[in-house]
């Protein structure tokens, strides 16, 4: 079946835009800000906490960086104003550290900045290996002057175990995802059963070291050894919280809040949306399958197939 999927990728970036939208509009709150905050407003209601994500990456021309920063201030003034139960997500290639360090550094600052006046907290959130570095560089740059900021580490990554204890030899908030990104055996651990045991592993290791942590996860497995590992502990609720993406596992989700855990959506919204619902049918090709069956089966889709990364 990953095969067929495999090959199902092609084809879903040849079909119609709009058809690839009957697809996407589950899991990306729409094309503007506005779509985002009443999203956001639906999942408060509910007793859901969010982060926003301005869609969009890999930016490679300063002024679009700069464009893309003031889109993440226009969102942290919408979270304020509507007094939204809601961080920012933020990537750092679409604030241009493919294109000069120091750009990307004053923009994260501006950012910050702007966020901790509204008292909202910011993930910076991780991208492929190519920028592991660079992108822990900024966090603890920026760590140093501002207290509204976390970083996520992805399990899959052989590396994390020395992140975390890197990380966390003062107190961190992380984001620990089993990761999406397609990256070489030599560094990525690739069978789904250790990439559970790591996870599992950083985790534990995160909270020993008195992380806060997002278990951004939508696998029933992790989500119960992960509560184990909580009870275990004698965690207080407000010491954790789980997180998943708009639209996928809903009824995992809701029944996750029902027992009194903490619940955080992630919701990706912005006209780059197509090139969202693209790159996560490349990098998980297990998703093209359950677009052409949910074309084809009036929406109805195999949420265990989705993916997993909140991220």
């Amino acid at each position: 079946m990953n095969i067929l999927n495999k090959i199902l990728v092609p084809g879903i970036q040849i079909m119609p835009r709009g058809l690839v939208r009957i697809f996407a509009n589950k899991y990306i709150a729409g094309d503007k800000l506005s779509d985002a905050v009443e999203t956001v407003k639906v999942l408060n209601s509910k007793k859901l906490m969010a982060t926003m994500d301005v869609l969009g990456e890999s930016i490679t021309e300063r002024d679009e960086a700069v464009r893309s920063k003031d889109e993440n201030l226009e969102v942290l003034e919408a979270l304020s104003i509507n007094k939204l139960n809601c961080n920012l997500s933020i990537k750092l290639t679409m604030l241009g550290l493919n294109i000069d360090y120091d750009l990307c550094l004053r923009l994260v600052r501006e950012i910050l900045d702007k966020a901790n006046k509204h008292n909202i907290f910011v993930r910076i959130d991780m991208e492929d290996s190519s920028v592991t570095d660079l992108t822990i560089k900024i966090f603890e740059t920026v760590r140093k002057e501002y207290d509204n900021v976390g970083i996520v580490i992805q399990a899959y990554l052989k590396r994390s175990e020395k992140d975390i204890l890197k990380l966390s030899e003062s107190k961190v908030n992380f984001r620990i995802c089993k990761g999406i990104y397609v990256e070489p055996e030599e560094i990525a651990f690739k069978d789904a059963d250790d990439i559970r045991k790591n996870f599992l592993k950083i985790l534990r290791l995160a909270f020993e070291r008195k992380a806060y942590c997002g278990i951004a996860t939508h696998d029933e497995y992790l989500i119960k050894e992960s509560v184990i590992m909580i009870k275990e502990m004698g965690l207080k609720t407000d010491e954790y919280e789980f997180q998943m993406l708009l639209g996928v596992r809903e009824n995992l989700r809701d029944e996750a809040t029902v027992k009194g855990h903490r619940m955080r959506v992630y919701v990706p919204f912005g006209k780059r949306w197509y090139e969202y619902s693209i790159r996560r049918f490349k990098e998980n090709p297990n998703m093209a399958g359950q677009v052409l069956k949910s074309i084809f089966s009036a929406g109805k889709i195999d949420k265990d197939s989705i993916g997993d990364s909140v991220n």
